[in-house]
């Protein structure tokens, strides 16, 4: 699109701030550090996974088996994250018209239903394991091998989750809170092997892979409504307010008036309907421009990526041309 001339700001047009060039390298930049977090997310995944088993196996402890189990599910999950994102950032077609970024809310809720999974496996595993008999050995070595996965872990999901914030990218975010899940269960099996250690009370092993477990269900549980408010549309108020305050001040720049706000986020990026009054005299080529002029201006204000629809409409004669009451609410 061309930038409008600095002569006709006037009339209310603006001048493009940004060129079309400039967002596709950013975009392009942003792919490429969103894929970048996702393989090292699914590398170190596996190397925790490779340590943790091999942690079980010399010492024979239900809270690492815990540890393990939850791993195995975090791979499994890191997995449908990494094609959901791929899916996310391809382009629309014919048949999906609005692209692909709905499919982040199905990423997140299928991690967090691996998660859930995992604690249920984790609660049934130590208490099978308590019930059996507890037998532990070379408590030390394990120990240092789940701690140093908890502290790497730790580290990973840290940069995950804030890269998933920067990017705006909810499948990194989750894949992100996944992974601090993973290192709270690995410091909480930490803490309860040195209890096992200094007291010699083996029970302390199970009891604190069930309480890590409690812990993780949570987690998975918060992940899963997120993802489901995500599907079903949730209009978050703060969002709510920052649309109307932006559009406050643009409509009141341009002597526009405006109603029927809606917004729903993809994933990634946030759809904003708004419907425009103008006076009816007014050419529809002028009109437009105002249009245009708004849903742009007001893309680049808002802080996540932005795609606005405009519904140009008579002031005078609204209510007559419509003959039924529509939607004019505004942000609570």
């Amino acid at each position: 699109m061309k930038a409008i001339p600095q002569s006709n700001l006037a009339s209310g047009r603006c001048i493009l701030d940004q060129e079309p060039l400039d967002r596709v390298r950013a975009s392009r930049r942003q792919t490429d550090d969103a894929w970048f977090a996702m393989r090292l997310s699914l590398a170190v995944g596996v190397l925790m996974l490779v340590g943790k088993v091999g942690a079980y196996w010399i010492t024979g402890s239900s809270a690492i088996l815990s540890d393990a189990a939850e791993s195995v599910i975090h791979v499994v999950a890191v997995a449908f994250a990494a094609f959901s994102l791929h899916l996310s950032r391809k382009p629309a077609a014919p048949h999906f018209l609005y692209g692909y970024e709905r499919i982040a809310f199905l990423s997140a809720g299928f991690e967090g239903a691996m998660i859930v999974i995992a604690a249920i496996a984790i609660i049934f595993a130590a208490i099978q394991k308590w019930m059996a008999g507890l037998e532990l050995a070379n408590l030390g070595n394990g120990t240092l091998l789940v701690l140093a996965a908890a502290i790497l872990n730790a580290g990973l999901g840290w940069y995950l989750v804030r890269s998933g914030r920067r990017l705006n990218s909810l499948i990194l975010e989750a894949n992100g809170k996944h992974v601090l899940t993973d290192s709270w269960t690995s410091f909480g099996v930490v803490v309860g092997l040195l209890l096992v250690m200094g007291t010699h009370w083996m029970p302390f092993d199970p009891l604190i892979a069930i309480a890590v477990a409690l812990n993780i269900l949570w987690s998975g549980g918060k992940l899963m409504w997120q993802a489901a408010q995500g599907l079903l549309d949730y209009s978050d108020p703060d969002t709510g307010h920052q649309i109307r305050e932006k559009l406050d001040v643009l409509c009141s720049e341009l002597n526009v008036k405006y109603h029927g706000v809606r917004f729903r986020a993809t994933g990634y990026r946030q759809l904003v309907e708004v419907h425009l009054l103008f006076p009816r005299a007014m050419a529809v080529g002028e009109a437009h421009s105002l249009a245009t002029a708004i849903e742009e201006r007001l893309a680049a204000e808002l802080s996540t990526p932005t795609e606005v629809i405009t519904h140009l409409e008579s002031e005078e004669d609204h209510e007559t041309v419509h003959h039924r009451e529509h939607y004019t609410g505004l942000p609570q």
